[in-house]
């Protein structure tokens, strides 16, 4: 017997159960993208490796270990994106959105990286992203975080979810804060660990995030990023949290927060709970005003952010599993006695012909009336709706609560009409 092949391990299947819950949630995801004009934008899922070489950068973990790199029949390193800023960027160069435009993109999709699966965190992972472009003041940062907030409420989370938020500044500013990081940190390399030691010669600032307790105990002590700012960018921060307050949008300001990319610059910030054990974030984003310009554009400020909708599902189904109860059926069509199919099918066709937003099912597979409606139970159906040999003669049918119990025998001309005001109570 050949052996049973099974999913690659951390690519998980999302099946359909699950898969309505996706959906549900990503339906109002998109409503409220779409509330604040975005469009959507669909990319490819392989890239030239090149491309997330440049705009992640080279000494980042996602380039250095989790990438899926590998040569084509052409001899072309591809990469299956480990994120979506980047293609984002390549689309809008190459086909010309971005130079003295507005654009508000939003995409969804797979991303991959090979990293150690654990729970909310897979090889084959699925984001939603929102990316700005051709807008450079503090106003946008804000808007793009209340937009995500929105997000929160609408699914019932808002209370399990806190905004950190941080500005690393510009290019110039972070390098001269490095310097100033490194020396520090040199003075005390018996203490940190072989992760740090390694990022304290390539990362340095990845370090600040550090899980290490031994040296976080250190960085109580290290050189403060905000003291290195600019009065530009220290005037950017401070209008942002300004706007943030005024729409009453609480955060916590994490000076150790620089996230793990380096096309980041001015505002970070990440959504974080504590309700999903180690891995709490939920979403994250800030500014890269240099990435356009980096990958062959010409200088465009943007903003954006990603979510993780695992990540999200988990916590949802944690917090509120209230959003997800779904029915498979609103109505459910049973029919008994001979060619009582026929009439049945035709049926529940005027009804979705009519009726287009309600789930209407067939029972198909015969059965007595009894095991009919258990299986009208089973799919959550509201209604039944009842058709025998008797309904045919008259060209009734007859409508059931699965609720109360009670049933209505009326004319098919009428049944429409019925299950519009049935449904609405």
């Amino acid at each position: 017997m050949s052996k049973t092949i099974q999913a690659i391990r951390g690519m998980n299947d999302i099946l359909p159960t699950d898969s309505a819950q996706w959906q549900q949630v990503e339906t109002i995801l998109k409503s409220v993208l779409n509330q604040y004009g975005f469009n959507e934008i669909r990319l490819p899922i392989v890239e030239h490796t090149p491309l997330f070489n440049r705009a992640i950068g080279e000494i980042t973990d996602v380039v250095e270990k989790e990438m899926y790199s590998f040569e084509d029949r052409g001899g072309e390193s591809l990469t299956l994106r480990p994120e979506g800023t980047a293609g984002c960027v390549r689309a809008g160069i190459e086909h010309g959105l971005l130079y003295n435009q507005e654009q508000r993109l939003w995409y969804i999709g797979p991303m991959f990286r090979y990293e150690r699966p654990q729970k909310g965190r897979y090889r084959q992972f699925h984001q939603i992203g929102a990316e700005v472009f051709g807008l450079a003041g503090p106003d946008i940062d804000a808007e793009l975080i209340i937009m995500t907030a929105r997000w929160w409420n609408a699914l019932g989370i808002n209370q399990h979810v806190k905004l950190e938020l941080n500005s690393i500044g510009t290019l110039e500013e972070r390098a001269n804060y490095k310097n100033a990081l490194v020396s520090f940190l040199s003075k005390h390399k018996d203490s940190l660990d072989e992760d740090c030691l390694r990022r304290l010669d390539t990362n340095p600032l990845r370090i600040l995030d550090s899980k290490n307790p031994d040296v976080q105990a250190i960085l109580i002590d290290a050189p403060n990023l905000f003291d290195y700012l600019e009065e530009e960018s220290k005037s950017h921060f401070n209008r942002l949290c300004d706007i943030l307050k005024a729409n009453g949008i609480d955060f916590t300001l994490n000076q150790r927060l620089v996230r793990g990319l380096d096309y980041y610059n001015r505002t970070v910030f990440e959504w974080v709970t504590t309700s999903l054990g180690a891995q709490g974030t939920v979403c994250a984003g800030g500014r890269y005003d240099g990435l356009v310009e980096q990958l062959g554009g010409k200088a465009t400020p943007a903003v954006g952010f990603a979510m993780g909708l695992e990540r999200l599902v988990l916590l949802i189904q944690s917090i509120n599993p209230q959003l997800f109860k779904i029915n498979q059926a609103d109505l459910y069509v049973v029919s008994f006695g001979d060619n009582s199919i026929e009439q049945a099918i035709a049926i529940a066709e005027k009804i979705r012909n009519t009726m287009p937003n309600l789930r209407c099912v067939v029972n198909h597979g015969g059965g007595n009336m009894k095991k009919q409606l258990t299986r009208a139970d089973k799919q959550g159906a509201k209604f039944a709706v009842l058709i025998g040999e008797d309904e045919i003669k008259q060209q009734q049918v007859t409508i059931k609560s699965l609720i109360s119990g009670e049933q209505t025998t009326v004319m098919q001309k009428d049944m429409v009409e019925f299950l519009n005001n049935a449904t609405k109570n």
